[in-house]
């Protein structure tokens, strides 16, 4: 043990630093290949797999495609497609960059603390983000990401802005940019963007201030350029009416979740494979049901010790890192609560409960301690919280990283390739990889390249998911809609564009895959039936492919 702790006192900070991001990344590599095969969400992923191609193409958010985020990931995932091909591959590689900049955006905060202390909360934030996210390249982890690393930057700034006021400039400046990317991701981080930067900010000299302001607008200039493209009411629309105002009744679940069943219908699906946890634990509804809780009174938990530590003495750094970490979290927990499944839930605790050791530590303040028992502390505080959350929900957290871990060893998979041209999209339903293979060898033969492709549901009457990996497996056809991703309320609504769309559609492919969606949301509703009757008056069946799926040619 003397040997170990000497070879690491030899090391030096950046060494260290290195250290231990590669112990987080041979973390990350032990599940990597399961979860590189795995299946993702088939709306989510298939949409992050076509809005840049579509995009690449000449498309544009909000004018030609439903997009409800801010055009930024869609525009860098766009130039990443450019550079390495559109595939699976490719959007889950870059998936795993952004979930690696809230781990190392955890990491670089927690860091004030040190090392010791800083490696616990980001393995937390992985244990978080991983298993009930996957890989998919979504808007909002990749903003979140750029969030706290702008935060972290904003830190330094003002840690140097007295011994070293060039440096502090251009930390400051960065951190304004990330911030402002951040914004241009997910136009609703603003808050926990906002509420963080300015704890960091408040009392710095103004040249300090400007800088960072001024890094936020180059970041979120996105947004002028959108408005010009598309025109600022329907980028207002698309971005602020649609996700805000139409979409919520569509998709809310009551809060809290339910103790003895699962609410949301994908939450339902994915626990048909029951957890092989050999310890005792509570059922997935209970567990979905404590870590709502839990995720509440972690961050409530943060934001009081940051409070309490920042009123105890406003100079201290420590305190005010604390407060600006507590106060991005609480800025990230309204979407814990829009929709309350495990995804949402992870979208919050990868950074509330991921700094609830860093509270534990501050209440636990040793006077004088020794750098050996702070260390031991530290870890002993870090990795008693990680056991307690595996413990506590690990049909959410310990289990499904070691089932990726099995799969990456060809055990225990389920998900199946759906391939076509190069391309392949995983599914985790042998019967819809049979069909859609079938129905995939079938469209070139009615159809030709540039000929409008149109995905809906059997009943276009409710729309409560997409297939839109199927555009991805079909790109030589076009969407024909503007709802590749489609909502309850939004795609069914009175006023939808879905019958006009349909009809200048040449080709239809029809899903009975979502028809048992039941949720006690408005997705039960049913909307207009004329696409229906577009369909019936305009479209012959070409062929059913089992039971999942129906392909119909416009009639000539």
């Amino acid at each position: 043990m003397n040997r170990v702790a000497a070879w690491w006192h030899r090391r030096t900070p950046t060494q260290k630093t290195l250290i231990a991001l590669g112990l987080l990344l041979l973390v990350y590599a032990f599940p990597l290949r399961g979860v590189m095969r795995e299946q993702g969400s088939p709306m989510e992923e298939g949409f992050m797999l076509v809005f840049p191609e579509r995009f690449l193409h000449g498309a544009l958010p909000n004018r030609d495609f439903l997009h409800l985020y801010g055009p930024g990931s869609v525009w860098v995932l766009a130039g990443w497609y450019k550079v390495f091909g559109v595939s699976l591959a490719a959007e889950r590689w870059f998936g795993l960059i952004q979930e690696f900049a809230i781990i190392f955006g955890v990491y670089a905060i927690a860091r004030f603390w040190g090392r010791t202390a800083a490696f616990p909360c980001a393995l937390l934030s992985l244990i978080f983000i991983l298993p009930p996210l996957g890989l998919t390249a979504l808007a909002w982890v990749g903003g979140v990401g750029l969030g706290l690393l702008g935060l972290a930057a904003a830190m330094e700034a003002r840690r140097r802005s007295e011994a070293d006021e060039g440096r502090a400039s251009l930390f400051a400046v960065l951190g304004g940019l990330l911030a402002g990317m951040s914004v241009l991701y997910r136009l609703d981080l603003i808050v926990a963007v906002g509420l963080g930067s300015l704890v960091v900010l408040w009392g710095t000299h103004g040249a300090l201030k400007r800088r960072f302001l001024a890094g936020t607008g180059i970041g979120a200039l996105g947004y002028i350029v959108q408005a010009a493209w598309v025109g600022p009411y329907v980028a207002f629309k698309g971005m602020v009416l649609d996700p805000v105002v139409y979409l919520r009744g569509g998709r809310r679940l009551p809060i809290p979740p339910p103790w003895e069943r699962l609410d949301g219908f994908l939450q339902r699906t994915l626990a048909t494979v029951p957890p092989q946890w050999q310890l005792p634990s509570l059922t997935t509804p209970q567990q979905l049901s404590i870590w709502f809780f839990v995720m509440l009174a972690g961050v409530a938990f943060l934001v009081g010790v940051a409070v309490w530590s920042f009123r105890r003495d406003p100079r201290r750094f420590r305190a005010r890192v604390l407060l600006a970490a507590a106060l991005f979290s609480v800025g990230l927990v309204p979407q814990g609560i829009q929709r309350v499944d495990s995804a949402h839930f992870a979208w919050v605790s990868c950074v509330g409960l991921a700094f609830v050791p860093l509270a534990i530590l501050e209440l636990l303040d040793v006077r004088r301690p020794t750098t050996r028992s702070v260390r031991r502390r530290n870890l002993l505080v870090g990795g008693s919280f990680i056991l307690a959350i595996c413990l506590l929900i690990p049909y959410f957290t310990a289990w499904p990283y070691e089932d990726f871990i099995q799969q990456s060893l060809d055990r225990h998979r389920i998900a199946v390739p759906i391939s076509r041209n190069g391309r392949v999209f995983y599914y985790g339903r042998t019967d819809v990889q049979r069909d859609a293979t079938a129905l995939l060898k079938e469209v070139p033969k009615i159809a030709k390249p540039g000929e409008k492709l149109f995905v809906g549901t059997s009943d276009l009457r409710k729309t409560p998911y997409s297939d839109a990996w199927l555009y991805f497996l079909l790109p030589e056809y076009p969407p024909g809609t503007y709802y590749i991703e489609m909502d309850p309320d939004v795609a069914n609504a009175k006023n939808s564009r879905l019958a006009k769309d349909l009809a200048s559609s040449d080709i239809a492919i029809l899903s009975t895959v979502w028809n048992e969606w039941d949720e006690p949301n408005d997705s039960r509703k049913f909307g207009p039936d004329k696409p229906n009757e577009v369909l019936r008056q305009h479209f012959c069946l070409v062929e059913r492919f089992g039971t999942l799926y129906s392909l119909y040619k416009k009639c000539r």
